[in-house]
């Protein structure tokens, strides 16, 4: 816990070297120790005091001082909205779990799109990759100008670099990097995983309503890093992504060399089984957006551009009820993951790694194996334990790529889990 400053939204200050922060103001005329100082604003300047987030950062050498940036071939299979390359297609579908690549891959090069929806060039909507990799970004840092990353690791830990600090980030813990923060991910294993890119609203903590003041994800459990640095005058790669495209540049020194940083700008760390989860302790279960951990909102209240939810492990008390996942059609769209064990709805084919995909009006629910097992059941109280699902919601349609829909991935029987159904008799 000392490593890093804890809370949600707050506005922290933190110094690797005692004396680099400034005091009562951000932008004095010298900065301590011949700092430079800048301003990193993740929403408008004229943004609500309460969505307001900016970081202010003293640093070695101001981020302006890059050669112009050129076109950067890597990544293949990385793709951004709009997701136009297909018709978007009612079906439902599933995938298998990405493979580990064969060759020394980096996390920039392991990433994968899935699918999305939105306009990157309006700031709405999300793209939802996976990555898969087996080596740490040596010499070089990536950078998103389009979007927030959520990073959803399921295999190997990974070691982020930040500009603000560095998180250690395993699987069942999550990482949320900031618009235009740069980064390098290092690991001592092949690691895998899910991200969504969030083109919208930063991602916020849901309101609680009638649940109170305490619940869900608690704001103390959010981890911020505290300020790091690296002094290296050695030649290091910025790969930037802008309006969907990749493109590179190259400085002499290493971008990690932020002294000081104030603001409630920040990356910062969670750990999933803090989750406070809350369910029916009657009959029937509720809505699943009760396992929501954090929303992106749009203009219309209510109806989220992205929800992070997720299915931990819980206990089931629910009398005279069906207590997997309902039936159901949804005017939202849902992709799926797993990041452990296996979901209640599905007995088979949805493992840790792998995805699904029901978009909006797309009628799901549990495969036959899973609803006979669950009307049969003597309906005591149920622990369901070492399961991790999680869902990406969104208001929109949510496109595959042509590689998803293409995928030797692609599950081509999926559909065959609701077939066998016996049609209900009436009187």
């Amino acid at each position: 816990m000392s490593n890093y400053l804890t809370g949600f939204g707050n506005h922290f200050a933190t110094e690797a070297v005692p004396g680099a922060l400034p005091k009562a103001q951000n932008s004095p005329q010298n900065v301590p120790f011949g700092l430079y100082a800048e301003q990193l604003s993740g929403t408008a300047f004229t943004a609500p005091r309460s969505e307001n987030r900016r970081s202010w950062l003293y640093r070695l050498r101001p981020t302006a001082s890059h050669r112009p940036y050129r076109s950067y071939e890597g990544a293949p299979l990385l793709r951004a909205a709009p997701f136009d390359e297909l018709p978007p297609t009612p079906n439902r579908l599933r995938w298998d779990p990405l493979p580990l690549p064969e060759v020394p891959t980096d996390f920039i090069d392991g990433l994968v799109t899935y699918a999305g929806n939105g306009d990157v060039a309006t700031g709405a909507g999300i793209a939802i990759h996976l990555y898969a990799a087996n080596c740490s970004m040596a010499g070089r840092a990536f950078q998103n100008a389009d979007g927030e990353l959520l990073v959803v690791p399921y295999q190997g830990a990974l070691s982020i670099v930040t500009e603000l600090g560095r998180l250690e980030v395993a699987p069942l813990q999550i990482a949320l990097i900031p618009r235009g923060i740069r980064f390098r991910v290092e690991m001592g294993e092949a690691s895998q995983g899910y991200i969504c890119e969030n083109y919208g609203a930063p991602f916020r903590l849901p309101d609680l309503g009638p649940i109170g003041s305490n619940g869900l994800a608690n704001p103390r459990d959010f981890q911020a890093p505290v300020a790091w640095y690296e002094d290296r005058d050695e030649p290091h790669e910025i790969i930037q992504k802008f309006q969907g495209r990749l493109w590179r540049t190259t400085l002499d020194h290493s971008p990690f060399d932020v002294a000081a940083w104030h603001g409630n700008l920040t990356p910062y760390l969670y750990d999933l089984r803090h989750f406070n989860t809350i369910n029916t302790v009657s009959f029937d279960h509720p809505d699943p957006s009760i396992f929501t951990v954090l929303t992106s909102p749009s203009e219309i209240h209510g109806t989220a551009n992205c929800d992070f939810v997720i299915f931990p492990s819980r206990w089931m008390v629910a009398e005279q009820t069906f207590r997997p996942p309902w039936f159901h059609r949804n005017v939202m769209s849902e992709f799926m993951g797993l990041l452990e064990g296996s979901y209640d709805a599905k007995e088979g084919g949805f493992a840790p790694g792998g995805a699904s995909l029901h978009n909006q009006m797309a009628g799901h629910g549990p495969d036959r194996a899973s609803y006979e097992k669950a009307i049969a059941a003597e309906l005591q109280p149920q622990k369901i334990e070492n399961m991790m699902a999680f869902m990406f919601e969104s208001r929109w349609v949510i496109r595959p790529t042509r590689w998803a829909v293409e995928s030797p991935l692609c599950q081509s029987d999926y559909d065959e889990c609701w077939r066998g159904f016996e049609k209900a008799k009436l009187p």
